[in-house]
């Protein structure tokens, strides 16, 4: 976080440096950054994942509703409620329209909620994605910009299907492989993640300072109004302490490197895309208090036992 937060800043001040090096421009990088990330993604899955869906479908089945409900309704009230220029706003509802964030099972693990879970809901929701987000998006930001359907189908078939495929298969059938490579992907994903926010950053300079404040306060509002509302939502369903704690951090943890790749291939990475690289450092901030003080709290296993 300290070192995106470096990067962005950086990129405030001197964006010309973050665009273009001599006739390459750096957002040419975004697509196939993306494409390692969701590859490594891949190398981490197994069959054990989906098997979640069999042994708890009731649990993975509100968690999902969940995340492709609450997100992007509450994104499209935001995107109204602030009047954002349209592009910005559908930028909104972009990363409320995206599958739950990669680092949602690491924060899973440090609140004690339910890791299993966490993982299943989020391959389920990744999976997903190449319907969910492009039907959402023509529904509820169709009216701010138009929205090509097959093409985004397309772009997120690309982004995420794709390489996480090819890392499932290497992670099955070619263990070695597998583990030499997951020494150094996190790191790669951990530097890709940084690059792509600093270039989204360096293309928006100009709308950031217009509506960066405004913005700033609309994706926090939205970051946690996901926690809020996606706990809100499994207590309603009379889910466990645990259960409720994932589907809080499910809900509120987006994708925002895939929404940050539609935006780009979209052609409005200096405007759509503004949300999304914001919603990444502030949800990492949010989710890492959030997750620590569940982690401090008493055991979610006692309290549901006590319910």
């Amino acid at each position: 976080t300290t070192v995106i937060f470096a990067a962005v800043s950086a990129a405030m001040f001197y964006p010309q440096y973050f665009i273009q090096v001599g006739d390459f421009k750096l957002s040419k990088l975004i697509m196939p950054l993306l494409q390692v990330i969701m590859f490594g993604m891949g190398t981490t899955m197994t069959f054990n994942d989906f098997i979640g869906i069999v042994k708890t479908p009731k649990a993975v089945i509100i968690g999902v509703f969940c995340q492709f409900l609450i997100m992007p309704t509450l994104g499209f009230a935001i995107a109204n409620l602030f009047n954002f220029p349209p592009e910005i706003a559908a930028g909104v509802i972009l990363i409320g329209c995206s599958p739950s964030g990669l680092a949602s099972n690491v924060m899973a693990l440090i609140a004690k909620a339910n890791v299993a879970l966490s993982i299943t809901i989020t391959t389920c929701a990744t999976l997903l994605a190449p319907v969910m987000t492009p039907l959402l998006m023509k529904t509820l930001a169709g009216q701010f910009i138009e929205i090509d359907f097959w093409s985004m189908v397309w772009d997120i078939t690309k982004i995420i299907i794709i390489p996480l495929s090819i890392g499932f298969i290497i992670n099955q059938y070619l263990k070695k492989v597998a583990e030499f490579l997951k020494d150094y992907l996190p790191l790669i994903s951990m530097a890709g993640i940084a690059v792509i926010i600093t270039i989204i950053t360096a293309a928006g300079q100009a709308s950031l300072l217009n509506v960066g404040g405004l913005l700033i306060v609309a994706v926090l509002m939205h970051n946690l109004g996901g926690y809020i509302l996606g706990y809100s939502a499994a207590r309603l369903f009379r889910m466990p302490e645990q259960d409720c704690r994932t589907v809080a951090i499910e809900v509120g943890l987006q994708n925002a490197g895939l929404a940050s790749g539609l935006a780009n291939q979209m052609g409005k990475l200096a405007t759509v895309g503004l949300a999304a690289a914001l919603f990444g450092p502030i949800m990492n901030i949010t989710g890492s208090v959030l997750a620590s003080w569940w982690g401090r709290s008493s055991d979610p296993k006692s309290e549901s036992n006590e319910v």
